[in-house]
């Protein structure tokens, strides 16, 4: 487990170097060859200690000893020479093992500024190597910040996620173990500790099994960093090759027992070049990359591979006949990962591919398991939460594995080889496979869509007379909102001879919408149309006309509707190439309750009238703001005159503990007020260091600096807690009350201000001292309180509205609920056989 103060000093060192070396590779490399090389100098101190000779810094590289280099003696610009000049000349070093030697070559120092090589060599000063356990995971901790490294679509993969797919893959101590595109040998790395949490071995097996583990990346760089990282685990001499496993044919005859990895994504421009041994001929690197694992594993290998979506649905040949040869012959689960899992790197969906020659004989089905959480939140910070669904996918994989056996539930389900090798593309999305049946205990029987709609009629895609406000109405899916309506605003145009000949699109009053295409939570929106309408549909939206005399079309769109709250259409999504699709065979299938004409009709005028009351307590929820008055006669002064202390949390990336001190940043600052429940911990000793600065208080005021602004919450309670540099604090003086201060910061007139002053690529933030020079009227205190209580009396009764909105919200569930009795998934009604599973060592990276 990395240690606090390694973690910390490694942030320091990088924050020593980004001024001057601003690219995150480089500074990665800056940081190895420093480590590496007090590395050699302390194994030489420590040679010397027990008695023996220097070894490393020997003869005439003795001038570049460490202890030399860091000689108080030493001038700035005379340190810096002979640090850039020893570092450059190391890999000449006959002294040092090969290792070493690559390591250092072509290296140079990016820099020529003496201050900022001072303060960096002292930083690497204070790392000590007596546990090379701890150093190697305080390299792995340095390597998370190569998140990406470029159009060669590699995205470093996340230490939970490797290690999820080791555990399943469980390579044994005899076993040899590949990673054909290591990038920082994390896989090679998690694969050897799996080994050793389950076995005891003596130094003659551990030495054999470190030569069973082999790494190839085409990039040199990379090379180097897996290297030294799996010599920092242990790995006297790592074999990781320097080798194009899709171009060059030199290694084409080895075989593994285990492979994993996490191919790139991406091909280069212009393709690929593959030699002709492939069995799958290809040009895309993804597909490449899961026909050589696969035909690279001996007869009872296994494998894990992170694939983007397009190896799971892609139409063209290569990937459907990749995706016939895995389940022919080696594919046996499919994951499905969370899109945001390469946050904030990459948004691209992923899925694991398992495989296994001999467990893929015994079965005749594919077990898809789909994980909505892993731990973290989708954003781009990534941040830890209380949903996972990691060991829960464990369990049923282990279960699996030994039982060719599951029930199929919302996570997982089981597909027959036949059926998948039956559709046409041979897709590995689960979702496709999985029935939206609905089954009920409630009073009214079930219908198919296709057995209450006269027609289910896709629209048409408009040409390039996209016109804003004039014309023919073409609707799309930002005509259906989110609560079910159809919405004029923004609607777009079309010209009217683009029109002619389309009038089969028109629209009539009854007519329901469905948005069949667009991102997949999304798919599924319904709403009723409520006149006529000259004008027609996108080729995103399918017009449904039902038959009146067996359904209200009303309570058709709001059952629909009712289905997307509910998740069914996203089981249904038959693509996924940029945006979700359904088609209208399988919409005709769905299925729901089918109550009487004149029940339909209380239903319909039930939920209308609700719907009535939560629209008119939106509008008041919506329109309003919590504006302060202004007088001319008040003073207007900036938030540097009224408050005595205006700062912001720490900079430095804590390190979050189960229990401890509160820790808030700029998402608990949620609709004007503190979300004390979703929050972080950090230790008593980083609190002890950070309250010298901050110490929060009762009365402050937490504003939102990062792209939220104006964003700000009121301190309301006596707790102990430090902030994330995402806030500013303020703290008011004695001419301004503390809720009037945080009421006025809130004020739209003074939002405008904040938003003037955002700065940034990307997400723009606030900088302090442009905060402190944002202007307040500041009437008398007397008057201050009087506002303050206008502003209360306000906020009840928006809050009463809101409130209201909840209740009849609830009542509409509600009512929905009682149509369709207690819902649920259709599944097979077996019940696996227990199989226990050993998940505790991997729990602390899951979880």
């Amino acid at each position: 487990m990395l240690d606090s103060e390694t973690k910390a000093r490694i942030d320091s060192a990088r924050d020593i170097l980004v001024g001057k070396v601003p690219d995150p590779k480089s500074q990665v490399e800056q940081i190895t060859i420093a480590l590496i090389y007090k590395f050699m100098d302390d194994m030489d101190r420590q040679s010397e200690e027990l008695g023996g000779k220097v070894t490393f810094f020997a003869g005439e590289f003795k001038q570049y000893a460490w202890n030399h280099l860091l000689d108080k003696r030493l001038g700035g610009h005379e340190r810096l020479l002979v640090y850039a000049e020893g570092i450059e000349k190391m890999n000449e070093n006959k002294n040092i093992p090969q290792l070493f030697r690559d390591i250092f070559r072509g290296v140079f120092l990016p820099y020529r500024d003496p201050e900022t090589l001072n303060l960096f060599l002292k930083e690497i000063n204070g790392f000590t190597y007596d546990h090379s356990e701890r150093l190697g995971d305080a390299y792995e901790y340095l390597l998370n910040v190569l998140g990406t490294q470029g159009d060669a679509g590699q995205f470093r993969t996340p230490r939970h996620i490797i290690d999820f797919i080791a555990t399943v893959v469980d390579p044994q101590k005899h076993e040899t173990v590949l990673d054909p595109a290591c990038g920082t040998a994390g896989f090679l790395i998690s694969a050897y500790k799996h080994i050793l949490k389950r076995n005891t071995l003596s130094p003659d097996e551990r030495a054999r099994l470190m030569i069973n583990f082999c790494g190839y990346d085409i990039a040199p760089d990379m090379g180097r960093l897996s290297r030294v990282n799996l010599y920092l685990h242990g790995f006297p001499s790592p074999v990781i090759h320097e080798y194009d496993a899709l171009t060059s044919e030199e290694r084409w005859d080895e075989r593994y027992d285990v492979i994993m990895a996490n191919p790139p994504f991406m091909s280069p421009k212009g393709g690929i070049r593959p030699h002709k041994r492939f069995s799958i001929t290809a040009t895309r690197s993804e597909v490449l990359f899961v026909d050589y694992i696969a035909e690279h594993l001996n007869p009872n290998g296994r494998a894990g591979i992170i694939v983007p979506e397009g190896i799971i649905f892609q139409g063209q040949t290569a990937y459907k006949k990749l995706r016939r040869m895995l389940v022919e012959n080696y594919l046996w689960a499919v994951v499905s990962l969370p899109a945001g899992v390469f946050n904030p790197y990459s948004g691209v969906k992923t899925s694991i591919l398992f495989l296994d020659r001999n467990l893929a004989r015994r079965t005749d089905e594919v077990l898809f398991v789909k994980v909505a959480n892993d731990g973290f939140d989708l954003g781009a910070q990534r941040r830890s939460i209380n949903k996972n669904d990691l060991l829960e996918a464990l369990r049923t994989l282990s279960a699996y594995t030994q039982a060719q056996k599951t029930q199929d539930n919302p996570m997982t389900l089981c597909v027959s080889r036949k059926r998948l090798l039956e559709s046409i593309d041979c897709s590995l999305s689960g979702d496709r496979y999985r029935l939206a049946t609905i089954r009920t205990t409630g009073s009214w029987p079930i219908t198919k869509l296709t057995e209450v709609a006269f027609e289910i009629k896709s629209g048409f895609a408009c040409g390039k007379s996209d016109k804003d406000s004039e014309g023919i109405p073409h609707l799309r899916p930002m005509n259906i909102s989110a609560n079910g309506q159809l919405v004029w605003e923004g609607t777009k145009y079309i010209l009217e001879e683009e029109f002619a000949g389309k009038e089969e699109y028109l629209l009539k009053a009854g007519d329901v919408l469905f948005n069949n295409t667009n991102s997949k939570e999304l798919v599924g929106k319904t709403c009723y149309v409520d006149r006529d309408v000259r004008g027609g549909y996108s080729n995103h939206i399918t017009r449904i006309r039902p038959d009146t005399a067996k359904i209200l079309p009303r309570l058709l769109a709001i059952f629909l509707h009712e289905l997307w709250h509910r998740g069914t259409f996203i089981n249904l999504c038959h693509k996924w190439i940029g945006q979700a699709g359904i088609n209208n065979s399988l919409l005709s299938e769905v299925e729901f309750p089918l109550p009487p004409l004149d029940e339909q009709e209380r239903i319909v005028a039930e939920l209308d009238g609700y719907r009535k009351i939560i629209e008119g307590a939106r509008q008041v929820v919506d329109n309003y703001k919590a504006d302060i008055p202004t007088d001319p006669k008040w003073p207007i002064k900036t938030l540097n005159e009224v408050c005595v202390k205006i700062t912001d949390g720490t900079h430095l990336r804590p390190d979050y503990q189960e229990t401890g001190i509160l820790f808030l940043s700029s998402k608990n600052v949620v609709g004007g007020v503190i979300d004390w429940t979703h929050v972080k911990y950090i230790s008593t000793e980083e609190h002890a260091i950070l309250a010298k600065r901050i110490q929060p208080q009762k009365g402050d005021v937490l504003l939102a600096k990062n792209g939220t602004t104006g964003i700000a919450a009121i301190v309301d309670r006596d707790e102990t807690f430090d902030i994330y540099v995402s806030l500013a604090l303020l703290r008011a003086g004695p001419g301004i009350l503390p809720e009037y201060l945080w009421r006025a910061i809130s004020a739209p007139t003074v939002k405008k201000q904040f938003d003037a002053r955002l700065k940034g690529i990307g997400v723009p933030n606030l900088h302090l001292n442009e905060i402190k020079e944002v202007l307040l009227p500041i009437p008398p205190l007397e008057l201050q309180r009087h506002i303050v209580m206008s502003l209360q009396a306000e906020t009840k009764l928006v809050e009463s509205n809101r409130k209201l909105i909840e209740i009849f919200e609830t009542k509409i569930k509600a009512k929905l609920d009682e149509i369709w009795g207690t819902t649920e998934n259709t599944g097979t009604e077996s019940e696996p056989e227990a199989v226990p599973i050993e998940t505790a060592d991997i729990a602390n990276s899951l979880m």
